[in-house]
């Protein structure tokens, strides 16, 4: 275990027991560390499902092709904000890929598998244009139940040193 891994994990437990006296749930994360933590992801995973959408459609190709860059670019797009942060905070290049990876793949995973579900649900919205309202309500719809549903994994995931917290150490 590498020396910032084991001051993480000496922190998480120390904040573990602290939460577990008090009776706090989430062992040491708290919700509003949680909704920050997914807010960050899904502003990556929009920016890069949105230009995969708009690419997709500009390319006219089909609802898989689309579906597929628009889901490669929200993991590309999710995981540069962490590792851009991370660098910034003096990490190596290798290390912050690492980071990156660790922090942000459960997170992206579980938040495009609900927005892309809702969407393929919504009546109409896969053969919907940019320019029907159905498409932008299927896919804002979609984030919106997509960070519902990311917040609770992200706060199970930091209370146990997993996830975002891992970035909390370089910033």
């Amino acid at each position: 275990m590498d020396h910032s891994a084991h001051r993480a994990h000496h922190e998480h437990a120390h904040h573990s027991s602290d939460h577990a006296e008090h009776g706090h749930s989430g062992h040491g994360a708290s919700w509003s560390m949680a909704a920050k933590a997914t807010l960050h992801c899904l502003t990556g995973c929009a920016i890069g499902e949105i230009l995969g959408m708009v690419i997709g459609t500009a390319l006219m190709w089909g609802n898989v092709q689309t579906m597929a860059l628009a889901i490669t670019l929200a993991f590309v797009f999710g995981y540069s904000f962490t590792l851009f942060a991370v660098r910034r905070g003096g990490l190596d290049l290798k290390s912050a890929i690492k980071v990156a990876l660790a922090a942000d793949t459960v997170s992206i995973a579980v938040m495009e598998l609900v927005d892309n579900t809702i969407i393929a649900l919504t009546p109409g919205a896969m053969d919907a244009h940019l320019s029907d309202g159905l498409f932008w309500s299927a896919l804002l719809g979609g984030f919106a139940v997509a960070f519902v549903v990311t917040t609770p994994v992200n706060k199970w995931m930091i209370g146990r040193g997993k996830g975002h917290a891992v970035v909390h150490a370089y910033h």
